[in-house]
């Protein structure tokens, strides 16, 4: 079996004293995962979390681990290092998608925005609303969108106070009141969607990273 695409490097570990284990997040096979020959080693061309690029993922058999070839073309990272809030939001990402993204599964829309994301995030002024941003779209393709365009309730589009833990749809101001203890406010801002994302860890069985806990 082999795959072709383009994808970003999110994880890369030690296998053994020369090669390791990556994970690349794609833009058309969401992860894949894979040993990187030499990677470990490598002095040239040494790949590197952040990086971007075309690569080739080969197995003999749909269920082995494969084995990359990665050509690196940009490092996402690299306007990021010199500033804790930025890097702190890229390895949230990061964590993220490795957590949650399935493999061999196509999320096209959340590859761009991540995408999009790492290389917009060193040029604006307020860099957590681009990544509230990210996280609403990464729930949203999760199967978990937030309706913020109406109350749940009674429909109507005015003074929406509150937002459903259970249904992530808004809830205005009235139909909202005898439940103020149960609902979440709005606006949505991160607290909201680590509580979100908390939970869709929980059903997966894993803990949120902890890179997202601390942001």
């Amino acid at each position: 079996m082999q795959i072709e695409t383009n994808g970003i490097l999110v994880k890369l570990r030690p296998f053994n004293e020369r090669d390791a284990i990556a994970h690349i997040f794609t833009c058309d096979n969401g992860m894949l995962v894979g040993l990187l020959r030499g990677g470990v080693v490598a002095k040239k061309n040494k790949p590197l979390v952040g990086q971007c690029g075309h690569l080739s993922w080969n197995a003999r058999l749909d269920s082995q681990l494969g084995v990359f070839h990665f050509e690196n073309e940009k490092n996402l990272s690299a306007p990021l290092m010199l500033n804790a809030d930025l890097l702190k939001i890229m390895n949230a990402v990061f964590s993220l998608v490795v957590a949650l993204v399935p493999e061999r599964e196509s999320y096209e829309d959340l590859y761009a925005k991540t995408f999009e994301l790492l290389s917009n995030l060193s040029g604006v002024a307020k860099p957590y609303d681009l990544y509230l941003n990210w996280e609403i779209y990464l729930l949203r393709d999760l199967g978990y969108a937030l309706d913020l365009t109406k109350c749940s309730g009674c429909q109507k589009t005015e003074n929406l106070r509150y937002l459903s833990p259970k249904t992530g749809r808004a809830v205005c101001r009235d139909c909202g009141a005898p439940y103020m203890d149960k609902l979440y406010k709005l606006p949505v801002d991160l607290n909201v969607t680590k509580r979100f994302i908390d939970n869709v860890c929980k059903e997966h069985g894993i803990e949120i990273p902890i890179s997202r806990k601390i942001l």
